[in-house]
C-alpha cells in the first residue's frame, strides 16, 4: 500500500468523480458530500483494507456505493420531489422513433463485439458516464439504483414513491436511451477503428 500522503492525494484526485456519482443518486450537495466524506474517512482510517485486488478507484467507489445505499435505506434525507416531475415528452419521441406501429424495432441492435472485453476498457466507462449524464434526472437515478446499487424494485418504488409499472417504464426508457447513446458514441466508433 502506498504511504498515507500518496493515498490522500489519489483520493483527492478522485473527488470529482465521486461527487458526480453521489449527486446522481442523492440529488443533494450536502448529502453527497457527507457520503464522500464518510467514504474517504473509511479508506484513510484503514488503508490496509485495500489489498490491491482491484484498482483504488474501484475500491473507493465500492465503499461509496454502500454508503449511499445505507443513506437511502436510513430514510434520513429530505424529499426531493420537485426534481421528479412528469415524464419528459422527449422520452415519448425517442420511443416512437425506435419502433414501428406493430411494436417491432426499426433498426435491430448492432453487434457490440465481446461485452466482457469492452467492459475492461476505461474509455467505455467514461462514455457510459457521459451517456448517463444525458438521461433525464429521474431516469438516470432509477437506472443507477437498480443496476449499480442493486436495490430491489420494491426498495426503489418505496424510496421514490413510484408504482411498479412506472418504475419499469423508466428502466425501459433508460436502457433504450443508453443503448442508443452507446451505439453512437462507443460501438460505432469502435467498429470504424477496426
Amino acid at each position: 500500500m502506498a504511504p498515507i500522503v500518496n493515498l490522500a492525494q489519489e483520493l483527492e484526485a478522485m473527488r470529482p468523480a465521486l461527487y458526480r456519482f453521489a449527486m446522481l443518486q442523492l440529488r443533494n450537495a450536502v448529502h453527497a458530500e457527507d457520503a464522500i466524506q464518510e467514504t474517504l474517512l473509511a479508506v484513510l482510517e484503514k488503508p490496509e483494507n485495500f489489498q490491491g485486488h482491484s484498482s483504488l478507484r474501484t475500491y473507493v467507489i465500492g465503499i461509496l456505493k454502500f454508503k449511499i445505499i445505507d443513506f437511502l435505506r436510513s430514510g434520513n434525507r429530505e424529499a426531493q420531489l420537485s426534481e421528479f416531475g412528469a415524464m419528459d415528452q422527449a422520452d415519448d419521441d425517442i420511443v416512437d422513433h425506435l419502433f414501428n406501429a406493430s411494436g417491432h424495432t426499426l433498426n435491430p441492435a448492432s453487434a457490440w463485439g465481446v461485452p466482457e472485453a469492452n467492459l475492461q476498457q476505461n474509455d467505455f466507462f467514461k462514455t457510459l458516464e457521459l451517456c448517463l449524464e444525458k438521461l433525464p434526472a429521474q431516469t438516470a437515478r432509477v437506472f443507477m439504483m437498480r443496476e449499480w446499487l442493486e436495490l430491489s424494485s420494491e426498495e426503489i418504488c418505496k424510496e421514490l414513491d413510484l408504482s411498479s409499472s412506472n418504475l419499469w417504464v423508466l428502466l425501459y426508457r433508460a436502457r433504450l436511451r443508453l443503448r442508443e447513446c452507446l451505439e453512437l458514441n462507443w460501438f460505432a466508433i469502435a467498429t470504424t477503428t477496426k
